[in-house]
């Protein structure tokens, strides 16, 4: 099965980084989509990227499932004209483990392309926010961040720095799972190009 054919098919496809399908089309890879926990089941939008992460490993791909352990407690801007009300913890981790137990309904855990489940908050908990900021920080500009529109959409609200944050952590999701995972694609709802 073509992936990208398959999702433009089906009409799940809106953007794609120039060469994607040529670079699926060479072989088995790692992508991945993430999830951040902040309601107590998954919404019909979760289940459309569950639906992509189905097909990805029908078409002979490695899909992991990144369950936003840590940006679940941050928030995330995109698509919001207030910042969000932050859960507890407990309220999190609890949202998070029956989620999960949803999502592993979709796909297959074993065989040559079993699927991979990794918490974002495995990342985070033993770092400290000076080594985040000098390690993770420094990567992006000030610039670059506030060109994205889920940014721009929110200066006039007001948009903390905390929420400003959370596309850092985006980055460095990808970033940790490129060099333990070799995972070299995200995919996810167009709030994802910024």
């Amino acid at each position: 099965m073509n992936f990208i054919k398959e999702l433009s098919w089906r009409g799940m496809l809106q953007d794609s980084t120039p060469g994607a399908e040529a670079f699926l089309n060479e072989g088995p890879t790692k992508g991945y989509i993430g999830f951040d926990p902040t309601a107590p089941s998954m919404t019909i939008g979760n289940y459309v990227q569950l639906m992509i992460l189905r097909l990805f490993q029908l078409s002979g791909h490695t899909p992991i499932i990144l369950m936003g352990g840590a940006t679940g407690r941050i928030g995330d801007p995109s698509g919001k004209d207030k910042e969000r009300q932050l859960k507890s913890f407990e309220e999190l981790d609890s949202n998070l483990n029956f989620q999960l137990d949803q999502a592993k309904k979709f796909l297959s855990f074993e065989g040559e392309n079993a699927a991979i489940v990794v918490n974002n908050l495995d990342f985070y908990k033993e770092m400290n926010v000076l080594n985040f900021l000098r390690d993770v920080g420094k990567t992006l500009t000030v610039s670059y961040m506030m060109s994205k529109d889920s940014v721009k959409n929110r200066l006039e609200s007001g948009l903390s720095f905390t929420e400003f944050s959370y596309q850092l952590m985006q980055a460095y999701d990808f970033q940790k799972l490129y060099t333990d995972q070799n995972c070299v694609l995200q995919m996810g709802g167009s709030d994802q190009w910024g």
